[in-house]
């Protein structure tokens, strides 16, 4: 636990309290030599953990001890998760990990890390088209063809190709673009099995934590393809929908690739949320599915295309307004 030193009164002179902070003025000073212990003085004890009044009662308001803008009772420090050895003990210690790098306040500094190196790696990528799927499927699965394939169509088309970095789905696209000589991003994740980048990566960005990793498939993305797969797909897929229908991100193209997999859950969405109420009949309209990777192609860059001629008739008008120079 942190703590900061009380202000000692002037020409006192008082035995640390616990935790190295000063204990609060009990309106008497002890007698010089050694402070006797807690257990061998329970008077000494109470000193040390809250003053009394004149007639022995607890005075509770000198517990508390500050640091920052934290207040605490010394009693808390024995019931938080991590009990201290000192700092210094644990970070010099070479037989364990120290603590402190377990700590939420350190991990939310590795948090900022991995949105810091992913904003700089990726700020230069322009346009792109993240593609989610399955990490277990096989090289000689219809879908990893298809995958391949529109790699390849996008890389053509000038856009880079961004996946998880792992393999199946991701290795098939990766794998198109970067055979097509398009750039190709894996953002990998870190998990108990250690999954690698596949060998046909690019630039890869490697990942604590899914929600950071996350943000980095939807911030430099022009439009998303969504091939078969599992938990982490239908994840992907309906966190990128629920952006798009509460206006978080731009409206998108998401485009289901297989409609023989797709179907029935889009039967679903129709019969049970539709008719609950839950959503409305346009927000299907968010999704479209198909087979042709051509036409998945022209699905998901005809949004950049068209926000870039939108771009270049905006700033054609503001010349015009600027007027001659």
């Amino acid at each position: 636990m942190p703590h900061s030193h009380h202000k000692r009164d002037k020409g006192a002179d008082r035995p640390a309290g616990i935790d190295g902070v000063e204990p609060e003025s009990t309106g008497t000073e002890p007698a010089e030599g050694p402070a006797p212990s807690p257990a061998s003085d329970p008077a000494g004890a109470a000193s040390l953990n809250g003053a009394h009044d004149g007639n022995g009662n607890h005075n509770g308001s000198h517990e508390r001890r500050r640091s920052g803008r934290v207040t605490y009772r010394p009693t808390a420090t024995d019931m938080l998760t991590v009990h201290a050895r000192t700092e210094d003990e644990r970070l010099l210690s070479p037989d364990q990990r120290p603590a402190f790098l377990d700590s939420d306040p350190w991990r939310s500094l590795r948090i900022l890390a991995e949105f810091v190196e992913g904003f700089d790696a990726l700020a230069a990528v322009g346009k792109a088209v993240t593609i989610f799927g399955s990490a277990r499927t096989r090289e000689d699965d219809p879908y990893y063809v298809k995958a391949r394939e529109l790699g390849a169509n996008l890389a053509r088309e000038g856009f880079a190709v961004i996946t998880g970095g792992g393999p199946g789905i991701m290795e098939a696209a990766n794998r198109g673009c970067h055979e097509a000589g398009g750039l190709s991003i894996g953002c990998n994740i870190e998990l108990p099995h250690e999954q690698a980048s596949n060998p046909y990566v690019d630039l890869g960005v490697e990942f604590r934590y899914f929600f950071a990793r996350k943000v980095m498939f939807v911030k430099y993305a022009d439009g998303f393809a969504i091939f078969p797969g599992g938990f982490g797909t239908l994840d992907e897929l309906f966190e990128s929908l629920t952006l798009i229908q509460t206006g978080k991100i731009r409206h998108f193209p998401v485009v289901l690739i297989g409609t023989d997999y797709w179907s029935g859950l889009l039967d679903w969405l129709r019969r049970e949320p539709i008719s609950h109420a839950n959503i409305v009949p346009e927000d299907i309209d968010l999704l479209v599915c198909t087979d042709d990777m051509d036409e998945a192609c022209r699905l998901l860059t005809a949004g950049a295309t068209r926000r870039a001629a939108e771009a270049a008739k905006a700033d054609k008008a503001a010349q015009k307004m600027a007027g001659p120079k």
